[in-house]
């Protein structure tokens, strides 16, 4: 056996992710808002008028790819030039190749992977022979250009931004490895969509780690009678953790995230955080769970501690600045705060009810009185009359009506006594009373 796992290596030589590195825009999995029919960077490439351009994505999602395909369907000569080892020296040394060529009608494109990593010095060195088209400039980068690009180089070149593959996406890359003759087309393996699925859930919208982690499940996987069959046990094994089966648009999808909201509305943050590492480490997008959360600090926290609030949205700035699995802290604490606060969904029965009035009454007119009168017209039909400034009164209040007249003596924020709506509901039955005295004057 071991010997017939020697040979399988030697035969497959090249890792699986470049030999199925597209050649043509119809081979490229994702990026359809940029590819798909019609769409301008296709027309770009379609028609080999390639202009200086950036690609900005997360990794694996295809930058380097498409300037082999660019390579691929372009009259022009390509040069690729790596960040890590090329100084200015070498880059001026290529420009002024590509500048004699110009003199004979032969453009050069130059790709540059990971952009970012040049310093201002090393970009600057490009800019001239970009200014006077000497070169086409290709840039790739993980980066946000905006900070990580000279501002005159980024100035000439489009930015295309790119996108992580969905785990659908994932999907289609890997069985098409599986069944492609430059993938493992050749030999016979045995893997289930379930299994797939969960390499695309692993992966995270990376193809590069999702094409790494099925070689990686193939050459380890269970091989009798010339049969190669990848189990769910092979993958955990090569992730070197737990990858649970979870479909993020799914029925489990949403009784997972109903599992999280309503252990914090009971107040259990031992399951509240049970539920949040169920989906983590299933895959699911941090930023839809700190949506989530953010969205339980009001509906079901409110002004019992306003605080709550706050801490939802760092924690959502946290996932969106860092990501997984650094921003699952940040999440905890969230949930944990969230599960000992004190409850109220107060806010949210007032929307409910203010909305049910609000749709059966969208032509109810607002009062003239509160009106914003600023033409003249508007003035002399009465827009404003009667408006009372309530930083002209000593109470910073007056007993002006708001409510439009069918609705007048409504009340739909009723607090409770929870945590520190307490004071918000003593405070409310101050100013009802005050409003109530001055009626009656």
């Amino acid at each position: 056996m071991t010997e017939q796992r020697t040979l399988l290596s030697a035969e497959i030589g090249q890792p699986l992710a470049a030999r199925l590195r597209p050649e043509t825009i119809d081979e490229v999995v994702g990026q359809t808002h940029l590819l798909g029919p019609g769409r301008i960077l296709r027309r770009i490439i379609e028609q080999d008028a390639v202009s200086s351009m950036i690609f900005w994505g997360p990794p694996g999602v295809g930058k380097t790819t498409l300037a082999h395909v660019i390579a691929n369907q372009t009259r022009a000569k390509f040069i690729n030039f790596s960040a890590v080892t090329s100084g200015i020296k070498e880059i001026r040394t290529v420009m002024q190749q590509a500048d004699e060529n110009r003199l004979f009608g032969e453009k050069t494109i130059v790709f540059v992977d990971e952009i970012h990593r040049f310093n201002k010095a090393q970009q600057d060195a490009f800019l001239p022979f970009v200014e006077k088209g000497s070169i086409i400039l290709i840039g790739a980068t993980t980066e946000n250009p905006s900070f990580e690009v000279n501002g005159a180089l980024l100035s000439r070149c489009k930015v295309f931004v790119l996108k992580a593959l969905s785990e659908d996406e994932i999907v289609t890359l890997l069985k098409r490895a599986v069944s492609s003759p430059k993938g493992f087309g050749n030999q016979d393996i045995v893997i289930s969509d379930d299994v797939i699925r969960m390499i695309a859930v692993f992966a995270n919208g990376d193809a590069r780690t999702a094409l790494s982690t099925l070689e990686m499940a193939v050459l380890n996987g269970e091989y009798e009678n010339n049969v190669t069959t990848v189990t769910v046990d092979t993958v955990e094994q090569c992730t070197s953790k737990k990858s649970l089966l979870y479909d993020k648009t799914g029925e489990e999808h949403y009784n997972l995230i109903s599992a999280l909201h309503k252990s914090m509305r009971n107040s259990d943050p031992d399951a509240a955080v049970y539920w949040l590492a169920r989906m983590l480490e299933a895959g699911e997008d941090p930023i839809y769970i700190a949506r989530r959360v953010t969205r339980f600090a009001s509906e079901d926290v409110g002004l019992a501690d306003p605080r709550a609030l706050e801490l939802a949205v760092a924690a959502f700035q946290a996932c969106h600045l860092i990501g997984m699995p650094e921003c699952s802290v940040h999440l905890t604490q969230a949930v944990v705060y969230l599960s000992l606060a004190p409850k109220s969904n107060a806010l949210y029965m007032a929307y409910e009810n203010a909305k049910r009035d609000a749709i059966t009454q969208l032509a109810e007119p607002v009062p003239l009185h509160i009106r914003n009168g600023v033409t003249k017209l508007m003035k002399d039909v009465g827009y404003g009359k009667g408006y009372q400034y309530a930083h002209d009164y000593a109470e910073k209040m007056t007993d002006m009506r708001c409510l439009p007249d069918s609705l007048l003596g409504k009340e739909y924020y009723e607090p409770t006594e929870q945590g520190l709506e307490g004071r918000f509901k003593e405070r409310l039955a101050q100013i009802k009373a005050w409003k109530a005295a001055q009626e009656k004057k």
